[in-house]
């Protein structure tokens, strides 16, 4: 796993070009590398990057993680599905809090699609308010003709195509 990311990490400057690996292994304990590995497991492809000031491990990958699509948002969401006979892989926050990382926001996705293009086939699901989500939302972004976009949709709604992006503070 160390060697998978300090090679990502060397291979992708432009993602944090102010900090050194030497900075980064410091960080770099059991418990940390166990949140990385189930973020690379699951497709996320995590790289260093400086969000809101802090240091954190987020996923890099072209598009969603293929290993979280298929969710819902959240537990609530999922559960409607069920009593419908459909079943969903899963929700969001459940996962995220799984694998140990926090969702992406609305502005911290913005931040991450202004550094690489991804989503450009998928989308990923955005953490979102609790008064936007009380009335059956919950936000998802994509990026398409140059433009990140950030749209809505029903919370309990899950696609193929629509997965998630986390992030782990280790500074």
């Amino acid at each position: 796993m160390l060697k998978i990311l300090e090679k990502r990490f060397k291979d992708n400057m432009h993602r944090h070009p102010d900090v050194s690996w030497s900075e980064v292994n410091q960080f770099l304990d059991k418990d940390v590398l166990e949140v990385l590995k189930k973020m690379e497991e699951t497709g996320g492809e995590p790289d260093v990057f400086s969000l809101d000031g802090r240091l954190v491990f987020v996923d890099f990958s072209k598009e969603s993680p293929k290993g979280r699509r298929g969710l819902t948002y959240d537990r609530d969401a999922e559960l409607l599905r069920i009593k419908k006979d459909v079943h969903p892989k899963g929700n969001v926050l459940d996962m995220a809090e799984n694998i140990g990382i926090k969702v992406l926001s609305e502005s911290e996705y913005f931040m991450l699609q202004s550094v690489e293009d991804l989503d450009l086939k998928t989308s990923s699901w955005l953490l979102t308010d609790d008064g936007f989500r009380e009335k059956g939302g919950a936000l998802f972004g994509e990026k398409r003709y140059g433009r990140t976009f950030v749209y809505t949709n029903g919370a309990q709604s899950f696609y193929s195509a629509r997965g998630f992006r986390g992030y782990l503070i280790i500074s």
